[in-house]
């Protein structure tokens, strides 16, 4: 398995695998809107603000986990949001999701971003570090469904501790259906 962050000139290669994999997952109409967004984050999305890390098979695009910035004016810490993370359907089940997260984590520390957070499964995502959030601790850009889905860590030394005020995603995430 090789890990990489170069994505451009593979955008519609990262559209095609969450197109599939969600498509696979959550049904054709879950699996289009997944891939618009994927559209919108990888085109619309300042170059300051967006990491994208990708998992290969040999010449297979076999995952991508896709961070944004999530901004809250009123703290001096430097957050990104995971949103969205996909691995294809026949390589589900073998950790390619967990390593490769394991490397971006490792990668977003490395580079100076002090928390990471998301908005899905606890279990899945518990197994590389994610732990609940209150909204106490960091209030989400726009009302959670699933309020048990919003989880985080510090990817510093020190403990998560609340974030300060209201945050702000990327213009692509900023939609109701999202969260």
């Amino acid at each position: 398995m090789e890990f990489s962050s170069h994505f451009k000139g593979l955008e519609q290669d990262i559209k095609d695998l969450v197109i599939a994999s969600f498509t696979d997952s959550e049904g054709s109409d879950e699996g289009e809107l997944i891939g618009e967004l994927v559209r919108n984050v990888l085109s619309d999305t300042a170059p300051d603000d967006i990491q994208v890390f990708l998992a290969r098979a040999g010449d297979e695009l076999v995952g991508a986990a896709v961070f944004t910035r999530l901004t809250y004016p009123d703290d001096h810490r430097v957050v990104f949001l995971l949103s969205p993370m996909v691995v294809a359907t026949r390589w589900q089940g073998k950790a390619v999701g967990q390593r490769l997260l394991t490397h971006a984590l490792d990668s977003l520390r490395e580079g100076g971003v002090d928390v990471a957070i998301t908005y899905g499964d606890p279990a899945f995502y518990g197994k590389v570090g994610f732990k609940p959030l209150s909204q106490s601790i960091a209030r989400p850009p726009l009302p959670l469904s699933q309020p048990e889905g919003w989880i985080g860590q510090s990817l510093t030394k020190e403990p998560l501790a609340a974030l300060s005020g209201t945050s702000f995603c990327v213009a692509a995430l900023n939609d109701p259906s999202f969260w």
